[in-house]
């Protein structure tokens, strides 16, 4: 892989702002609706004996000849968790469309704004077990570090994501927001096991499925061997305009499958062509 560093520098262009709620128990800037002494006025209530009496609005007081207390919102940091598929099937796409390489850039854009709005990331790839890349640290030098480790990388294996994610979920202990960089090929029924662990433990899923612009359109035509790059199977077909047409026809199925049990959890989902600009791409993908 040929990962260049510079591409960080021009995500300045984008708002460092993720809003999405936290519940994490260190104080950062992300906002959470659990009410609590904090930085950010949320709204009055009627003083109830017990009240802190430091947080009745002397002022309103004045004008009303009622005790009503202020409430602020606790302002509260997000984790980023970026799951980053390293299976053999991401080892897909030429130069730069190759989808493990632009699916690491997408995820290490996500890293990048999470440290510029001083909130942690973590930084994972997966195959049959999560394997953390990063050291804690959400800042620059962390990045590079992890720049290095990806590009030092070949995707190989297969990937469980049912067992990868069902395990992941167990992990996490404050709100988070968990974003998953994957082509998707697995049985739609045990992606969607992983997602729902995910969601049941009250995280923020977002999918950003990978597609290479070969996978959409082979351009194959007439005898052609397919090798499976995770099982090492090939298979010899003859590949007509009928055959390319099913072909098409059971990706957008299976796209649309896989999509369709992502949303209807409640977590997002997006695809993303890895043949366009990785700054259209990212901005697809990044949560405003």
């Amino acid at each position: 892989m040929t990962i260049e560093p510079d591409f960080l520098d021009e995500l300045g262009r984008f708002d460092a702002a993720l809003n999405r709620v936290s519940t994490a128990l260190r104080q950062g800037d992300q906002e959470s609706p659990r009410i609590g002494e904090g930085l950010t006025f949320s709204d009055y209530r009627r003083y109830s004996p017990g009240d802190d009496t430091r947080l009745i609005d002397w002022r309103l007081f004045a004008r009303t000849e009622e005790y009503f207390i202020k409430q602020f919102e606790e302002e509260r940091s997000l984790t980023v968790h970026v799951l980053l598929d390293a299976s053999a099937s991401m080892d897909y796409g030429d130069g730069e469309a190759n989808k493990f390489e632009f699916a690491a850039k997408l995820g290490l854009g996500f890293a990048y704004l999470t440290a510029e709005e001083n909130n942690d990331f973590l930084f994972e790839t997966f195959r049959e077990r999560v394997d953390r890349l990063d050291t804690g640290r959400s800042n620059r030098g962390e990045l590079l570090n992890l720049i290095d480790q990806l590009n030092a990388m070949e995707p190989s294996g297969s990937a469980d994501f049912e067992t990868v994610l069902s395990e992941y979920a167990e992990r996490i202990r404050s709100r988070s927001l968990v974003v998953i960089l994957s082509d998707c090929l697995a049985d739609p029924e045990e992606f969607e096991a992983g997602i729902a662990a995910l969601v049941r433990n009250e995280v923020d899923v977002l999918v950003v499925r990978v597609v290479a612009p070969d996978e959409r359109d082979p351009g194959a035509v007439g005898d052609v061997l397919f090798a499976d790059p995770e099982s090492d199977q090939t298979r010899r077909s003859y590949f007509s305009g009928s055959m390319a047409d099913t072909y098409q026809s059971r990706l957008d199925a299976h796209v649309d499958a896989v999509a369709n049990r992502v949303t209807r959890l409640g977590g997002d989902h997006v695809l993303v062509d890895t043949g366009s600009d990785y700054f259209d791409a990212f901005a697809s993908v990044w949560l405003e």
